[in-house]
């Protein structure tokens, strides 16, 4: 494999993640055609994102929502790239845990602190200063907005997304595809594709 990485998806976390002090990016892929020839951050938009499959270089979805990123992971798959092909960036700032681990794919930011033996699946972000600790497990594809905070033996589930200053009890899991609303504290498991907000956080449901 070349030297090189190539961010997926000129958007604002692809910004973020330059910002962060990324190094050996040596360009972008989006799907608008509009953007071709423009630069994100200093960057070049060189081609959509089909031609990933035609490169040899790294590759990082810079795409928000877990669902998109998702998407575009098993777009890529159909066409033949391989796991292996996805890099992982970790900002400088951030904190690590020798017995914890960041899987391929994912992007942590500025402040985020993960303690010990922690497991950050494949194509996860996490916003700054989001504080992970002990024993927790975030499935692929999860979101952490800015300043999230997860007591431990905490688990996410795959594509959930918890908003900016979300705090969650030692123990709670967030179902896959869950969306907790930001500031909320949540002491109690949240079910797959629910939506919970407030302090304490609570289903929110539609008042027709």
């Amino acid at each position: 494999m070349s030297a090189g990485l190539l961010l997926v998806g000129a958007s604002g976390l692809a910004r973020e993640v330059l910002a962060a002090g990324i190094t050996g990016v040596v360009g972008i892929l989006d799907d608008d055609p509009s953007l071709r020839g423009t630069e994100v951050g200093g960057v070049s938009v060189i081609g959509g994102v089909d031609d990933a499959a035609d490169r040899d270089e790294q590759l990082l979805i810079c795409i928000g929502p877990g669902a998109g990123r998702r998407a575009i992971v098993e777009r890529l798959r159909e066409q033949g790239v391989a796991p292996e092909r996805y890099g992982r960036f970790v900002a400088r700032s951030a904190q690590i845990g020798r017995t914890s681990e960041v899987g391929l794919g994912s992007i942590v930011l500025d402040g985020v602190v993960v303690t010990a033996d922690a497991v950050i699946a494949d194509h996860t972000v996490l916003m700054p200063n989001c504080t992970i600790t002990h024993d927790d497990v975030i499935e692929d594809f999860a979101t952490l907005a800015a300043g999230v905070c997860l007591g431990g033996g905490v688990r996410v589930g795959e594509a959930a997304y918890l908003g900016m200053n979300a705090a969650v009890r030692q123990g709670v899991v967030i179902g896959a595809g869950a969306t907790v609303g930001m500031g909320a504290a949540v002491l109690h498991d949240v079910p797959a594709g629910d939506t919970w907000a407030g302090v304490p956080a609570r289903a929110l449901h539609d008042h027709k």
